[in-house]
């Protein structure tokens, strides 16, 4: 006679010991941004006070200590800014210097940095490592001589004095160069056995490969041309030809400053900046990560 041992299920056994479990307690968002919320209140911060200073009067601006939030909405430091007949002037001045000098930077970028990222011939490391070592110069070091060129060429008290020096720089032809080495050879060659030429092959194939790149190229050269002030401040002499952050120095004078109409100009100031930041943010970090992946 046989017996037949009674095995009971494995899933029978197991599920009490599962249920047991205690389940684990998750966020709904990063642990990062535990950290990175702070920091973006800290850096938000003077944007802030930036705008709550422009709807401020004079007095409430000047009181102490300081009123962290406006009494009334007061619009006379705007009012102040737009009735100035020369502000439209330094807002159409600053444009015109900046959108010539991103395109420029784009196109001569472009051209540098896919010579040296696909082109080989005699001297173009040392060529690299020069322009390399011309962004350790700083502007204090150039500030002269390049006066002087730009005065020789009968270009200070001009536009074209804020151009010319900042058609091309290191910076844009060694970011553009870096991403170009990231992108796989294959495709140029197919272009080349198809006859095209590099010129054709860089318009058609890698530049439309290379948004990403050229949007940083495009916001960081636009950020510096339009927050300069330094070298306007040396090469411009008359009010017509002032920028927009050399106009707004004049709202502040030796024995009196028109703070509200100083924070009003800043706030309209800082618009295009952050409009053009946050049209290319999505293609910064991917720009950034692409460019150093080859050396």
């Amino acid at each position: 006679m046989t017996t037949r041992a009674h095995v009971a299920p494995v899933s029978a056994t197991r599920l009490p010991d599962v249920a047991r479990q205690p389940r684990r307690w998750r966020l709904p968002f990063s642990p990062w941004h535990l950290l990175l919320a702070p920091l973006a209140l800290v850096f938000a911060a003077p944007l802030v006070w930036l705008l709550l200073s422009s709807v401020m009067s004079n007095a409430e601006i000047n009181r102490f200590p300081p009123s962290l939030w406006p009494s009334g909405i007061d619009f006379s430091g705007y009012r102040y800014v737009l009735e100035n007949a020369l502000f439209l002037r330094w807002f159409s001045n600053s444009l015109i210097v900046s959108f010539v000098t991103v395109a420029a930077n784009l196109v001569f970028g472009s051209l540098g940095g896919y010579a040296f990222a696909r082109m080989r011939f005699r001297g173009s490391k040392a060529m690299l490592g020069l322009m390399m070592a011309t962004m350790a110069v700083p502007f204090q070091l150039t500030m002269i001589p390049t006066f002087l060129v730009m005065k020789k060429l009968g270009l200070i008290d001009s536009l074209g004095a804020l151009i010319v020096p900042s058609l091309v720089t290191p910076f844009a032809v060694f970011l553009l160069r870096q991403f170009f080495l990231s992108l796989p050879r294959e495709l140029e060659e197919a272009a080349w056995i198809d006859g095209c030429s590099r010129l054709r092959v860089l318009v058609r194939i890698v530049l439309p490969l290379s948004r990403p790149a050229l949007s940083t190229v495009a916001v960081l050269t636009f950020l510096s041309t339009w927050n300069d002030l330094t070298w306007p401040l040396i090469a411009i002499n008359h009010d017509t030809q002032y920028t927009l952050q050399l106009g707004l120095t004049t709202f502040q004078g030796q024995h009196h400053t028109n703070w509200a109409a100083v924070m009003a100009g800043n706030v309209i100031t800082v618009l295009p900046v952050l409009l053009a930041f946050l049209g290319a943010q999505k293609t910064f970090i991917q720009s950034i990560t692409s460019s150093g992946l080859k050396g």
